[in-house]
């Protein structure tokens, strides 16, 4: 089977763009030829995807989006691939338009349900955007043979959305593989607390995103003056790139470090004042070592308003870190329930520092969840059962022709 998989860029941060270099070795050594096609030059998973057999290209070429659709359409022509698969949103409408002018099979993977009520009204994005933006997509959709969604929510969502059948999506989740996760554990701890320079007692909250609105990075920070009252000297980790969303956290964290100053001022502890605030919250940019950061934390948050699966909940699970997430249909599908993870409404920043706190301070409850979680992790999102469930997508796709 030869797939020529398109895709937004090969950047190393994010979600869609690990996954695939993740699942390439198991895909080639499933028996997929893989090609990779790019639409923009950025720094990232080539070497990762080369050494896993996938063979690269680069349709980034001046002149815009006719001139990338071109290039596509050309590299089709000449590769002559069995199905086209396509992941995220450029790379849908250019990807499935290439295909089916060269009349070659086409997939995608629906990883977001987006266009709804919270899109519309995000921070940032124009109404009238968001709505030619479904109209592109649903029209490239309708030549499309099937389609890949990672999680139920995302797949009903996006059947109204982009008015296709129901029956024409899969559900597969994304995978990683527990030995590149690692466990969490007292040496692994203490060694990524030392090099942050972050104190062994210390109780540390991590969150790992890019700092978007749908993140709800900002929630957090709003949450983060009550879990501090209640767990004094913990510390925020923030993991994740720039973002529309960085001027106002960083706002939001300098406020609420002052804050915390004064108060401590007013109860006349002119120590306590001094080390209290001061370094609470760290925004550490974006990392390669977000899973060391997990097995190093004492909680693992998503605060999100909105997902399509919840990668880095799931890859938390793997880790063994306790969770407190957004109540969210993606996440909630993903986490499983309170079983596994606390989950809080979203956008509700006493609700989340209250979860934030409680897990803090429960330790043997927090243990409990988190071993029902990794229980949950080793079941439904490993690398291996993944593969397989996709090249069975493939297959189905391909048996339609």
């Amino acid at each position: 089977m030869h797939v020529l998989y398109v895709i937004d860029s090969l950047d190393r941060v994010g979600g869609a763009e690990q996954a695939l270099a993740g699942m390439a070795p198991h895909l080639v050594r499933g028996g997929v030829r893989l090609d990779v096609a790019y639409l923009v030059e950025r720094e990232g998973m080539h070497r990762e995807l080369a050494a896993a057999g996938a063979t690269l290209f680069s349709a980034d070429r001046p002149g815009g989006r006719v001139a990338r659709l071109r290039a596509l359409h050309a590299l089709l022509r000449e590769r002559r691939p069995d199905l086209v698969h396509t992941t995220l949103y450029e790379a849908d409408v250019l990807g499935r338009s290439a295909a089916l002018a060269a009349r070659v099979p086409v997939v995608s993977s629906l990883v977001n349900s987006a266009y709804g009520p919270e899109h519309v009204r995000a921070r940032g994005l124009r109404p009238w955007k968001v709505r030619a933006a479904q109209a592109a997509d649903a029209a490239t959709a309708q030549g499309t043979r099937r389609f890949h969604a990672l999680t139920r929510h995302v797949a009903e969502a996006m059947a109204r959305r982009l008015r296709i059948p129901a029956d024409r999506i899969d559900v597969v989740p994304r995978g990683r593989d527990p030995r590149v996760l690692g466990t969490a554990g007292p040496e692994r701890r203490a060694a990524v607390r030392a090099a942050l320079g972050v104190p062994q007692d210390a109780p540390v909250v991590l969150a790992a995103a890019r700092q978007q609105y749908q993140k709800g990075l900002d929630v957090l920070l709003e949450a983060w003056p009550s879990v501090r009252r209640a767990a004094p000297g913990a510390v925020l980790l923030l993991a994740g790139g720039t973002g529309a969303e960085t001027p106002r956290l960083r706002a939001l964290a300098e406020a609420a470090e002052a804050a915390e100053a004064a108060e401590a001022a007013e109860a006349a502890d002119a120590t306590g004042a001094a080390g209290a605030a001061e370094g609470s919250v760290r925004f550490l940019g974006a990392r390669d070592d977000v899973f060391d950061l997990m097995a190093a934390s004492d909680v693992f948050t998503a605060p999100s308003r909105w997902e399509g699966l919840g990668s880095a909940a799931m890859e938390a699970m793997g880790v063994g870190v306790p969770l407190v997430c957004s109540d969210v249909p993606a996440l909630r599908e993903t986490v499983g329930s309170e079983e596994y993870a606390l989950l809080v409404p979203p956008e509700r920043p006493a609700a989340l520092a209250d979860a934030l706190a409680g897990t803090l301070g429960d330790p043997a409850a927090a243990r409990r969840r988190v071993e029902a979680a990794r229980a949950r992790f080793l079941a439904l999102f490993t690398l291996q059962h993944v593969t397989e469930r996709m090249v069975g997508f493939y297959e189905r796709a391909l048996a339609g022709r």
